[in-house]
């Protein structure tokens, strides 16, 4: 038997973000939505330009947490338009921009909790050289 490194529910959801974040995933949110629903303690949202990027942001994720336990579930991935990877507490949703607006899950998920992002892990405005 192995022991794999845990994380908190709540640790797992900003190491998504990172993760998708190190693909230069755009809007990256995290929601912690446990005192609204019973389906996660909390969901990562991020966005990609294309279904490449939304792969390719996915697959980031999927790497990046593979020390700490696979997913229980991943839909979407073959197609890029809309991916969710399931921790059983943390829901990542990747969108192509275009779906990521048609569903608006931020307005949905208006009444959650925003967890603030560590600024090392953000990208956004950094590329200019303004550090």
């Amino acid at each position: 038997m192995t022991d794999k490194p845990t994380l908190t529910s709540r640790e797992r959801a900003v190491q998504c973000a990172r993760f998708a974040l190190d693909k230069k995933a755009l809007d990256v949110k995290v929601l912690e939505i446990g005192r609204l629903s019973s389906i996660a303690d909390y969901l990562v949202l991020a966005t990609g330009l294309s279904d490449k990027q939304t792969q390719a942001i996915a697959d980031s994720v999927k790497k990046g947490l593979k020390k700490f336990g696979k997913a229980i579930d991943i839909e979407g991935l073959k197609e890029g338009n809309w991916i969710v990877i399931d921790y059983g507490d943390v829901i990542v949703h990747i969108f192509r921009d275009d779906l990521r607006r048609y569903y608006n899950l931020d307005e949905l998920w208006a009444a959650a909790l925003p967890v603030e992002i560590p600024a090392e892990y953000l990208w956004e405005g950094k590329e200019g050289g303004t550090e």
